[in-house]
């Protein structure tokens, strides 16, 4: 192994051309493993956005820097990991040997972690800590939809995962655009508390505005507005949400406490999770 004076991180994101805030995560986890020094260069690279996927090719000066671990800020496998990644840093395999003596190494995206369940676990925690968990039904949300299977199937992963640890009375992977759908909570839910998580990298328009909308927490009037605005959504906790339905066994349930989170990949423990993979890929 290459020793770390000579190592370099690149994490690859997403990024978005109409979202300012997309990138704001991976530059913060990138601050942030810059500051551990654990790597002799941390730098970040995104499909949409400055400095490109094809400029982190020139990132690295080869004199000083041999190794170079490439690690997906993505919630999963799928086209960008697969397909779009590897084909614009020119990746042949988990390992490639470049002309120019360097040694580049794919690593996985962070949402394989098993540290990400513990991540959900904690964000759930810190926006609803003092509500019973026993009465409380926790909803992971992502996307849904055929386009992007894989993030749905990650979803339902991590909720299986947290069903199994007995901590919450109901555990459920819903989706925007696919059942069970997040705009169904109120059916698919029969708890006192619900907890929502974003199973998403960063806060932008599905986690400001189209998932609230969904959940009847706003009415979608706000597309426009700085982030810190459009971040009121995630501090006006808990919603308290009129049930005049009757549920199943909760027949006296007429009033909920709905706690929304911020996106899992707005988390600092992200920041660990990187360096993991990067890791893990050194052996």
């Amino acid at each position: 192994m290459t020793s770390k004076d000579k190592t370099a991180l690149l994490i690859v994101a997403h990024g978005s051309t109409v979202n300012p805030d997309s990138s704001t995560p991976t530059l913060a986890h990138a601050a942030e493993i810059r500051r551990r020094r654990i790597f002799a260069d941390v730098g970040c690279a995104f499909w949409k956005e400055e400095p490109s996927l094809r400029d982190a090719l020139f990132l690295f000066d080869p004199e000083s820097i041999r190794e170079v671990f490439v690690v997906p800020n993505f919630i999963s496998e799928g086209y960008f990991t697969q397909t779009v990644v590897p084909r614009e840093l020119e990746l042949n395999g988990p390992i490639t040997e470049r002309s120019n003596g360097q040694t580049w190494k794919y690593c996985e995206p962070v949402g394989n972690h098993p540290m990400m369940t513990e991540l959900l676990l904690r964000r759930a925690r810190e926006i609803a800590p003092d509500i019973p968990e026993s009465d409380t039904t926790l909803l992971i949300v992502a996307h849904g939809t055929d386009l992007n299977e894989n993030s749905a199937t990650a979803a339902k992963r991590e909720a299986e995962k947290i069903r199994a640890c007995g901590k919450y009375a109901t555990v459920l992977n819903v989706y925007m655009e696919e059942p069970p759908l997040v705009s169904d909570w109120r059916k698919l839910t029969d708890t006192p508390n619900v907890v929502v998580v974003p199973f998403f990298i960063s806060d932008g328009l599905h986690s400001y505005e189209d998932i609230p909308v969904l959940l009847g927490i706003a009415n979608g009037r706000s597309r426009t507005g700085s982030g810190a605005a459009r971040g009121e959504v995630f501090r006006n906790n808990p919603y308290k949400i009129d049930n005049p339905e009757i549920i199943g066994a909760r027949e006296g349930l007429r009033s909920r406490s709905l706690f929304y989170a911020p996106s899992i990949g707005t988390d600092p423990g992200f920041a660990d999770i990187i360096i993991e993979q990067a890791l893990n890929a050194k052996s």
